[in-house]
């Protein structure tokens, strides 16, 4: 589903990935843990296609990443993206947020999703107006809506208390029970009671 092959990536001058290699099957819950500049974030914005690394390749669902002629539509296809911060418009309502992502087939799924999510009520509010734990809820939405073969998310409880964090990784969870690969950076060790496997990075390299 996912393959790495010796990836490595610098920072101008500065080392920050050093060969990697690692595979992800399809249906993963990856977990991706390490301490701060341990490389995590760096090595989950490579396997995404946020960041072409200095070195190596990658490969997605076969395809070698450098080959995909578009690239962006590739990405809104099949990734899915949920970070630490929201991302949504401030003028936009809920449901205008999540439409904007989906794609013309996908968009009347949207009340149905939010449903699922348990934020069907929010649909018409605007992310000022609503909490935090709620922002991030609707930013799984976002990307969840076109049915994404993969997740990626980088911190994506940072902001979050327990109980909101919670609520974002058992949506991840049923996301992956579904056939939709999982992969998530983060400090939180929590994660481990959700994930089905765990890499650990260390100064840039795989422990």
């Amino acid at each position: 589903m996912i393959k790495a092959l010796n990836i490595s990536h610098f920072y101008g001058k500065e080392q920050v990935l050093y060969a990697l290699d690692l595979e992800i099957k399809k249906g993963e819950f990856v977990f991706l843990s390490g301490d701060s500049g341990s490389g995590k974030s760096t090595l989950l914005s490579c396997l995404s296609t946020l960041l072409s690394p200095s070195e190596g390749e990658l490969f997605l669902e076969g395809q070698r990443v450098d080959d995909i002629v578009d690239i962006d539509t590739f990405r809104q296809n099949k990734i899915g993206f949920v970070f630490q911060f929201h991302y949504l418009i401030n003028y936009l309502s809920v449901f205008e947020n999540i439409s904007l992502a989906a794609l013309q087939d996908k968009k009347p799924n949207i009340n149905a999703l939010l449903k699922e999510l348990g934020i069907l009520d929010l649909a018409s509010r605007y992310p000022n107006e609503i909490s935090g734990g709620q922002r991030q809820r609707v930013a799984v939405a976002r990307a969840l809506i076109n049915e994404p073969i993969v997740i990626f998310a980088d911190e994506p409880t940072g902001s979050l208390d327990s109980r909101n964090s919670t609520l974002v990784y058992e949506l991840l969870s049923k996301a992956r029970e579904k056939g939709t690969t999982v992969v998530l950076a983060s400090h939180d060790l929590h994660v481990q009671e959700y994930a089905t496997q765990m890499i650990k990075m260390r100064d840039g390299k795989i422990q």
